[in-house]
């Protein structure tokens, strides 16, 4: 059997036993290391100790024996405890909400409500204080570290391309894309009046497509192509299958389902493409809202019930027409970024905004106004202006690349960072066992 050599990961989404404190402390304590103004203790050794091998007992893999798992411990608790004061140090503070949102993953992970969880530690003798304070720590550390290393690591604008080129090179290679066709004969030698007749004509069923009109119908009634009949539809073809005339307007990278391509002439005539779809390669399609909001803050001043009551107040306004939403958010929303354009978020993915915000502006119907609700940030009321699904493959494709070359980086980064805030701080291990070369 392999001995687990590497056993210290974070520990934020194990089995619950992973951040389990002791409901008892010990009696006698003595100090194993003193990290700059601070100590490790035996008590805390112990404790994570405990907590390693009640996680992997039901594990076929042996854990490192004795000294060397001690050694490993006491290696991470210096290491978290620098990582922990550098926080500190910057005022870093993982808030409430996200604590009580891990604390909810953790809970749900095991089947439970964040209350059955409570109980169920207490039951075992742990002490839920400081399994919270535990989470809290090991999130204070993953952010301290993103925050750290992101400042180390610059990737231009170039390496980013050439990762979206191999990416698309390795996942793109059978993309096929099914697509209708309009051709518009005009001869070389054709008069100026002839093709200036067909150009105009081209603009005319352009202007058509790009209404909504069908194209295959529009096909069948106008295009002398090879595929009239059919619609002008080719049916589904890679790059490599397609004429050379229409294999040079598609780009695997940026073409995507409902583009329309010309008009554009060749020695045939004047031509007209249509996708109507594309396979082989995962299309991103992404929903998007474009909401309003007013924000009001409660505060020692004003309480939250008074905040509510005021967004009650604006929300009557503004549906017996008596105020307009954008004057209310202009003159009383505490929102500075949106309330100049009155109260207007623009078009986003409502995944970027907090769970409540965001649920609500996909669920509430367009041009209604919401009740008055609570976030982190505040009291809103919201309304919706519209919705759209829109195809962000190409900038999920540069996030992955920046993604991936961010991830292929971050390790080394990580032991260099670890390194130098070691090098800078006073660590003295007292028992020569335990010494970390």
């Amino acid at each position: 059997m392999k001995v687990i050599k590497h056993i210290l990961l974070p520990l934020i989404f194990v089995s619950l036993s992973a951040t389990q404190a002791f409901a008892q402390s010990v009696s006698l304590d003595k100090i194993e290391a003193v990290v700059n103004q601070e100590v490790i203790l035996s008590s805390d050794v112990q404790r994570m100790e405990q907590e390693i091998r009640e996680r992997y007992k039901n594990s076929d893999q042996p854990l490192p024996a004795g000294d060397e798992l001690t050694r490993q411990i006491l290696d991470k608790l210096i290491s978290d405890r620098l990582q922990l004061q550098i926080a500190k140090r910057i005022g870093l503070r993982i808030n409430d909400a996200q604590l009580q949102q891990t604390l909810q993953q953790i809970a749900q992970k095991e089947g439970l409500t964040l209350a059955q969880l409570q109980s169920r530690l207490e039951k075992q003798g742990k002490n839920y204080s400081a399994f919270v304070d535990n989470i809290r720590d090991e999130l204070t550390i993953n952010e301290i570290r993103q925050i750290e290393i992101r400042r180390r690591i610059t990737i231009s604008d170039q390496e980013v391309e050439q990762m979206v080129k191999r990416i698309n090179a390795a996942g793109q290679k059978n993309t096929q894309f099914n697509f209708a066709h309009i051709m518009l004969r005009l001869d070389k030698d054709s008069s100026p009046q002839e093709q200036q007749r067909v150009e105009q004509k081209a603009q005319e069923l352009l202007n058509k497509i790009k209404r909504g009109d069908d194209i295959s119908q529009l096909a069948i009634l106008n295009s002398q192509g090879p595929k009239a009949s059919e619609g002008g539809d080719w049916g589904w073809r890679t790059i490599n299958e397609m004429p050379t005339l229409f294999a040079n307007l598609f780009n695997e990278q940026s073409t995507t389902k409902g583009d329309v391509i010309g008009p554009f002439k060749s020695d045939l005539g004047v031509h007209i493409i249509k996708i109507l779809d594309i396979k082989g390669a995962a299309s991103v399609m992404t929903a998007e809202v474009n909401a309003r909001h007013i924000l009001i803050k409660s505060n020692i001043i004003l309480s939250d019930e008074k905040a509510e009551q005021l967004l009650s107040g604006y929300r009557r306004d503004i549906i017996s027409g008596r105020k307009t939403f954008a004057a209310l958010a202009k003159e009383f929303s505490q929102d500075p970024g949106s309330a100049v354009r009155g109260g207007e978020l623009g078009w986003a993915d409502p995944n970027m905004y907090v769970p409540e915000f965001r649920d609500l502006s996909l669920s509430l119907p367009i041009g209604e106004i919401s009740q008055p609700f609570r976030t982190m940030h505040g009291w809103h009321i919201l309304e919706v202006i519209g919705k759209r699904e829109s195809d962000t493959t190409v900038q999920a494709t540069k996030q992955k690349a920046y993604s991936m070359l961010f991830q292929q980086r971050f390790p080394a980064e990580v032991y260099a960072w670890m390194n130098e805030i070691r090098q800078e701080a006073y660590i003295k291990i007292n028992n020569p066992k335990y010494i970390i070369e």
